[in-house]
């Protein structure tokens, strides 16, 4: 439930703070007080778009908070551990500002989340219902989605939905394959010569690098022997090269070792350094002695090479390695076609086995809601008739329809409100009022199978009186019995009944109006009541109905 909502800078709210009770509340106000922009700043809350021009005072930021108690909220709880939100059971903080500019920032419980994240938690813990959504009513997937929930079938829905994503998984595979296969037997010819050119090249990996580092070499041999020639005089073929030059050290130092006992082991490291360097020699000498240069080699190198670039130009790649993939898949797409027949008997058993399932997914979900559309359709005719409907007869229809993501089923809400009167597509029995109340119906039944902790009605009232009005009234507040009601109400028969009532109204100053609201007391309810009946807080026959409606609340 909603605790508490704090306003500020928000189109005329300058500041405002409203404190919810769990049951039952009533926001009541003339036209244009302010209602509306009340829901305007709670949608924020709910991922709505902000725009800066709602910003009150241009040069200030504007905040909505609203501080949630979310106790036993399971869904609420699971969507916050694996968005890994802080979480404490007991309460939530959802907060959206909009800056001067028009940049929004949202968070929850105080550490900043995409706008978006906002909304699926805020969807979670409110559900507004406005005019404009008695629309839905019409819609088949409102209509499925309400059946779904008082059948319960979110688990079949999900079995469901995983067994038709397989299914387009596998036909679409499918189809992807009959589609290679059949370009591919088109073009077999091509692809086999194609296949040919790179077989008879008998290409491998790092060849390609191998052969340009072998030509740099027979391409530079008389530099590099000149290099090597060198290295081996100085190193040990004269001398004065570097094993003599050791060697001599070592036998001046020998005379020393009697006289200097410290001696010794250097003449250790020399003998060392002197077996490296002749080890380095012998390995220079080994290269020298490999080394030739060969005309012959560096014309098959060259020849090699050419061959290898002109597959790389002709196919349209960069290395070896391109090539050989290249050969791989043709090989595939010719080993595809080859046994392309038990290929797509395999794909064509995959498809038919997943549509089996899904086919059986479906049948589940039909049986659900074909016994949940009777018992609805009768709850919900015997739940409207009291509301001036005594002659409705409500009939939901599931048909079979091809399988779709949602099963294999065409479900229509039907409504005859006169008697012997065929029931039709309610788009075209209902007037404004009917589905009004039939929506406030509809949410009376459901509201506890959705799982929401707070539903708004605003306005769902509009264009009924009388005796009808106080029964929407006794309605909601039933329903306030289960969870917590909010209604913006212009009728004295619902504002009657709530637990909590503020009142909405605008404020004039020097500078500007303002919208305020504040909790009325129960002095201040029975002059407001009466105001909306009669238009005076102090016509003594309004202020005596206002003391009876009151009454029916006690």
């Amino acid at each position: 439930m909603i605790r508490s909502l704090q306003i500020s800078n928000y189109a005329l709210i300058d500041s405002l703070t409203l404190e919810f009770s769990s049951g039952f509340n009533i926001i009541t106000g003339e036209t244009g007080a302010g209602k509306s922009i009340m829901l305007g700043a709670l949608g924020l809350l709910l991922g709505a778009k902000a725009e800066s021009r709602a910003i009150r005072q241009s040069n200030k930021k504007s905040v909505v908070e609203g501080i949630f108690g979310v106790e036993g909220y399971e869904n609420a709880a699971a969507w916050a551990a694996e968005n890994d939100i802080e979480w404490d059971g007991h309460e939530c903080i959802l907060r959206r500002e909009i800056a001067p500019g028009g940049r929004t920032r949202a968070f929850i419980n105080d550490s900043p989340v995409p706008v978006a994240k906002l909304g699926e938690l805020g969807a979670m813990l409110i559900d507004i219902h406005s005019q404009h959504q008695n629309r839905l009513l019409g819609a088949a997937d409102f209509q499925r989605q309400i059946l779904d929930s008082i059948a319960g079938n979110s688990a079949l829905l999900a079995d469901y939905r995983e067994k038709w994503t397989a299914l387009r998984h596998a036909e679409k595979r499918l189809a992807e394959t009959e589609k290679n296969i059949q370009a591919d037997s088109a073009d077999e010819e091509f692809l086999r010569f194609r296949l040919c050119q790179l077989e008879d090249a008998q290409l491998t990996a790092g060849e390609q690098e191998e052969l340009e580092s072998e030509r740099e070499v027979q391409a530079n041999m008389t530099g590099i022997k000149e290099s090597l020639t060198a290295s081996l005089e100085a190193l040990g073929n004269s001398d004065d090269s570097a094993v003599s030059s050791i060697a001599l050290a070592i036998d001046n130092l020998m005379d020393l070792t009697e006289v200097l006992e410290e001696i010794q082991p250097l003449i250790e490291r020399l003998e060392s350094a002197k077996v490296e360097i002749e080890d380095v020699f012998e390995t220079v000498a080994d290269y020298d002695n490999n080394l030739s240069a060969d005309p012959r080699a560096l014309e098959e190198i060259e020849e090699r090479l050419a061959e290898i670039y002109s597959l790389q130009k002709r196919f349209k790649v960069d290395t070896v390695e391109d090539l050989i993939n290249l050969r791989e898949d043709l090989k595939a797409r010719l080993g595809q076609l080859e046994g392309s027949d038990l290929e797509l008997a395999e794909l064509r058993k995959n498809v038919k086995n997943a549509r089996a399932s899904a086919e059986t997914a479906a049948k589940k979900l039909t049986r659900t809601r074909v016994e949940a559309a009777k018992t609805f359709a009768a709850e919900l005719s015997d739940t409207a008739r009291p509301l001036g409907m005594a002659n409705i007869v409500c009939e939901i229809v599931v048909e079979s329809a091809p399988l779709g993501p949602d099963g294999a089923d065409a479900i229509e809400f039907r409504f005859a409100f006169n008697k012997n009167q065929k029931p039709i597509p309610v788009t075209g029995a209902a007037s404004g009022g009917e589905i009004s109340r039939l929506m406030l119906c509809l949410k009376s039944i459901v509201a506890g199978k959705l799982g929401l902790p707070t539903v708004i009605f605003d306005e769902v009232d509009t264009g009924v009186s009388g005796d009808v009005a106080g029964r929407m009234g006794e309605m909601m507040a039933k329903m306030a019995g289960a969870i917590q009601v909010i209604t913006i109400t212009h009728l004295p028969q619902v504002a009657a009944l709530g637990e909590s009532h503020f009142k909405v109204f605008k404020e004039d100053d020097s500078e500007a109006t303002h919208t305020r609201a504040r909790a009325l007391s129960d002095v201040e309810r029975r002059a407001e009541l009466a105001l909306m009946l009669s238009g005076s807080e102090t016509d003594s026959a309004a202020l005596a109905t206002a003391d009876t409606l009151l009454s029916r609340r006690k």
